[in-house]
């Protein structure tokens, strides 16, 4: 062991079944340093976290950890053979962890001041009252408006950056030494992230507390971390200072990450002169809510969730819509896919939604959407050749079984995927591909039957680094081979970049600023467009 060291880890070998997860890792956290552990999806990053408090369920654990003594008589203690009894004493007191989805980790039966009082009361022995009143503060500290108020919220009440909030409150409840932020993150807006990160930064500063962040954001590393461990398939295949790893990797896998920025691809811009395949005027949506009072007993009010809208999309052209989580981009979406009810013109190659699924089916063909969770929008019970050919069935029903089969089979090839790579590939089910085969399934579905606008909801947020930017490239070759026009909703400043000829930039329904994408990103002339320009570039 590291005799300096907070924690030393060494030889961590981690399986599941015989199957060997983690290999053999050795690294060490000092006193108050920011360790960022980096890699893809299956490199093993969680499981190493989990592991060291023996969270990870069914987990065959070997090696060292050895967290340093206290200062309160306790001497070093080995973590993986520590008795159940003494590792509750050291979860959430001494190691804490923040979990990357708050809304799976908070309990939605209890109120977030109930759950973060529980904390104080279990490991500091504080009495009831003094440990809500201390969960108030607590929220306060990591700059959550009214606390008293949120403290007798539950998890489903709060935005998603103050779920993030109050489960980073519950983490530094018993001002641990050491806490491990598992894509604290990741779920959470661009400027919402940024404002998470200072957070965070400023609580360790003022603790003095070691972090060990797991991550696939290098933006996220390069603002927050002292060093950086890279992981591949469960290796720890470099370590080293963020500037020395960042400025010159040595290993083939750093390099790959680092050169994963999104690249700007795209066909020519269309001629300004060019009949657009989606116009959109004054568009409206608005939804009944309860209004307070008696009031509410007789009529409804009005939310406005798209507050008159204008904007055009070409042939072969891309439309970014930008925005925080409840701007009204995704709102915007559903209302040009003909979802939501909507006032205002909105045309889709020169028509008009109507009312009626048959009326409307012949604009749906032009019109598919790929969402951003692949998984959740891929039926688990459905084979590859259901799950693709779906659309044929409603808008080409005059072909058989064969010729079905082949139009899937071109969809998937022309998505990357093919027999050759995958035996019986019609036959499979979506949980035997990785994220962004997935992906590549959900966008085949939408290609078949030969669409000329793409929605895309937020495609590559549920993406690691690399395979966002394999997704991204596929979509701009797809633009370039077929012409394909993409109405492109994301908060990812970097996708809008590389992916968009064309931005509008939403706030609370409203369009603030709009243009050729390279000139708002570069220029931004509203102080919030250039909010989320400066959380982006960090």
């Amino acid at each position: 062991m590291n005799e300096s060291a907070l924690l030393s880890v060494r030889d961590l070998r981690v399986a599941f079944g015989g199957k060997a997860v983690v290999h053999g890792i050795d690294f060490d956290i000092a006193p108050g340093e920011k360790l960022a552990l980096v890699g893809e999806s299956g490199s093993g990053k969680t499981v190493t976290a989990l592991s060291l408090l023996r969270l990870a369920l069914n987990a065959e654990v070997t090696g060292s950890a050895r967290l340093a003594g206290n200062g309160e008589g306790e001497g070093p203690r080995e973590l993986l053979s520590l008795p159940e009894r003494a590792l509750r004493g050291i979860r959430g007191k001494e190691i804490a962890m923040i979990f990357q989805e708050p809304m799976t980790a908070l309990n939605s039966l209890y109120t977030v001041g109930d759950q973060i009082a529980e904390v104080l009361e279990l490991h500091e022995a504080l009495p009831r009252r003094a440990a809500q009143e201390a969960a108030v503060q607590l929220l306060a500290d990591t700059g959550i408006p009214e606390p008293q108020r949120r403290a007798r919220a539950f998890p489903h009440q709060l935005s998603g950056g103050q779920r993030q909030r109050a489960m980073i409150a519950m983490a530094l409840a018993c001002k641990p030494r050491l806490l491990l932020a598992d894509e604290p993150t990741t779920a959470l807006d661009v400027t919402v992230r940024a404002q998470i990160l200072e957070l965070l930064a400023g609580l360790q500063r003022q603790h003095q507390m070691a972090v060990l962040l797991i991550t696939h954001d290098l933006n996220l590393v390069r603002r927050f971390a002292d060093r950086v461990a890279v992981m591949e398939q469960g290796q720890l295949v470099e370590q080293g200072g963020v500037a020395s790893v960042f400025g010159d990797p040595q290993h083939p896998y750093t390099r790959k990450l680092i050169d994963s920025r999104p690249e700007r691809r795209l066909p020519p811009a269309p001629a300004l002169d060019a009949a657009p395949i989606l116009a959109a005027q004054g568009l409206q949506v608005s939804y009944p809510v309860p209004r307070p009072g008696v009031a509410g007993w007789f009529r409804k009010g009005r939310f406005v969730a798209v507050q008159g809208a204008d904007f055009r999309i070409r042939p072969g052209e891309t439309l970014g819509v930008v925005g925080e989580s409840g701007s009204g981009k995704s709102t915007l979406a559903l209302a040009a896919l003909g979802l939501l009810p909507y006032g205002g013109h909105l045309d889709i190659a020169g028509q008009r939604w109507r009312t009626s699924s048959t009326g409307d089916r012949a604009l749906r063909r032009q019109m598919q959407v790929v969402f951003q969770d692949p998984f959740s929008s891929l039926s688990p019970r459905m084979t590859v050749e259901q799950i693709v050919g779906e659309g044929l069935t409603v808008h080409a029903p005059e072909l058989d079984g064969a010729a079905r089969r082949a139009r899937a089979l071109a969809a998937l090839a022309d998505v990357g995927l093919t027999e050759a790579q995958f035996p019986a590939l019609l036959d499979r089910y979506p949980h035997e591909f990785s994220g962004g085969q997935r992906q590549r399934l959900a966008i085949a579905r939408a290609l078949i039957v030969e669409p000329r606008l793409l929605v895309l909801d937020e495609p590559t947020s549920a993406l690691d680094v690399t395979i966002q930017k394999q997704v991204l490239g596929l979509l701009q070759h797809l633009q370039r081979e077929r012409g394909l026009s993409y109405l492109l909703i994301t908060h990812d400043v970097e996708v809008i970049r590389a992916m968009a000829h064309q931005v509008i930039v939403m706030k609370d329904g409203a369009i603030l600023e709009s243009g050729e994408a390279l000139r708002v990103l570069d220029a931004p002339e509203h102080p919030y467009t250039q909010k989320l320009v400066a959380a982006a570039l960090g």
